[in-house]
């Protein structure tokens, strides 16, 4: 969000300086280090159908380095895994029946043929899906999928939200339900990020790593930094692209009403246990849990994704798991998460055992996903502070889209806009 604020305002002749809390750029696509290889903290991919992605990464020239892969889906349903990667496969999957199968079918394909998803807003998710999909479905596959996703906080999440992730999956898809084709840039984000700052240094950008904000307040010609590193720092103009409480705590002389609406955005965060393998665990990048009992959302083998020689020839799965921000997974000790990340995960997997495992790591972000509860869009504050020239561009203000890269990207530029074209007024 940041860097791409920051090259679109390069290219409309400002001076931009970037102020990153963290030792690397990326926010939530940065990389590290898991056992001898370097690779992303969270787990990511490219659609086809993600142009505002795709053409960052020709502009910071990198779209040479594009893979594109088959992919298939898996379902963890009764104590077994099922694939879910064609239509015949569909017909097949025993969890449901035939008509169970066509209404669950008939869904997807509403979904991805409405165009007016301001509608779904005012419809709570479980409330559209059982209309279309009937209470059988609602409860075997749906339910599973939303607690997942969202944990209780479903009963509060609009049909736009189930709207917008069959629309992305939807055009990841060549014909259908036939086919997927997902990307990646060989070297990951790791690789995006140090091209785009350089691209951006090349510029003309100053970014200060290492370096958090922690007040913003106006003075006669601007505004005023203060932070961790060094104070009063001046700027005609500061965009925040921190989520919205964290948006607001550094703008203390914001007024109450301003800033309890920005409090107001609901977040879930992330708790996400990478697990590096000697060996696969299924052909599935993705793998739906209908389950109860495993304690993460999902298994992602980035690995029958990405080439094996970009991860030294290991295996790289993911095991996400979405949370209130007030989870005391946050507390947690990352061992004793992963403990437990990987005996669920041997458990899934029969095959697999403990040997297998070659090491760990966890990532814990707290607010990641801004729900779109009901008539989100209606309750959303602008971009506009009532502190002249202070603005908040993030991720919450994606309102018609599920949250990923490319959404991000596109929110910056359009956000851009809308406060070029207010300052034109």
């Amino acid at each position: 969000m940041g860097m791409t604020l920051a090259l679109r305002l390069l290219e409309s002749q400002q001076q931009v300086t970037i102020f990153e809390s963290a030792d690397t750029p990326g926010g939530l696509t940065s990389s590290w280090e898991i056992d001898d290889f370097t690779w992303d903290r969270f787990y990511h991919v490219i659609l086809m159908s993600d142009l505002n992605t795709r053409n960052l990464i020709h502009q910071i020239g990198l779209e040479q380095d594009f893979e594109w892969v088959e992919t298939k889906t898996g379902f963890y349903a009764d104590g077994k895994l099922y694939s879910m990667s064609n239509l015949l496969e569909f017909f097949k999957f025993p969890p449901i029946n035939l008509i169970d199968k066509f209404r669950l079918g008939v869904t997807i394909f509403v979904a991805s043929k409405i165009k007016n998803w301001r509608r779904l807003e005012k419809i709570p998710v479980e409330k559209w899906l059982t209309r279309w999909s009937g209470k059988r479905v609602f409860n075997k596959i749906w339910l599973p999928l939303l607690k997942a996703k969202l944990g209780e906080y479903y009963k509060q999440t609009s049909a736009a939200f189930i709207w917008a992730t069959i629309q992305r999956m939807y055009a990841a898809r060549k014909t259908g339900l036939k086919k997927e084709m997902f990307g990646y840039i060989s070297g990951g984000y790791d690789k995006i990020n140090k091209a785009f700052a350089q691209y951006l240094l090349n510029k003309g950008a100053k970014i200060k790593l290492n370096s958090e904000v922690v007040k913003i307040s106006r003075n006669n010609k601007g505004i005023t930094l203060d932070l961790t590193s060094e104070k009063n720092i001046y700027f005609d103009k500061v965009i925040s692209t921190l989520p919205s409480l964290p948006s607001v705590k550094i703008a203390p002389e914001l007024p109450a009403l301003e800033r309890e609406k920005h409090a107001g955005v609901k977040y879930l965060g992330v708790v996400c246990t990478s697990v590096v393998l000697k060996k696969a665990v299924s052909p599935y990048y993705v793998t739906n849990i209908i389950e109860s009992w495993p304690p993460f959302t999902g298994v992602i083998e980035m690995s029958a994704l990405i080439k094996r020689e970009e991860i030294k020839e290991k295996h790289l799965i993911y095991l996400p798991k979405y949370v209130d921000p007030g989870s005391d997974l946050f507390d947690k000790e990352p061992i004793k998460i992963e403990q437990d990340f990987v005996y669920a995960l041997l458990e899934m997997y029969p095959d697999l055992k403990e040997s297998d495992v070659i090491t760990s790591k966890t990532a814990k972000i707290p607010m990641v996903f801004a729900l779109p509860t009901l008539n989100y869009s209606t309750r959303l504050p602008g971009i506009k502070t009532s502190i002249p020239n202070y603005y908040i561009i993030n991720s919450s203000q994606i309102i018609n889209g599920t949250l990923n890269v490319n959404e991000t990207i596109q929110i910056a530029e359009n956000k851009l806009k809308e406060l070029f074209n207010e300052q034109e007024k």
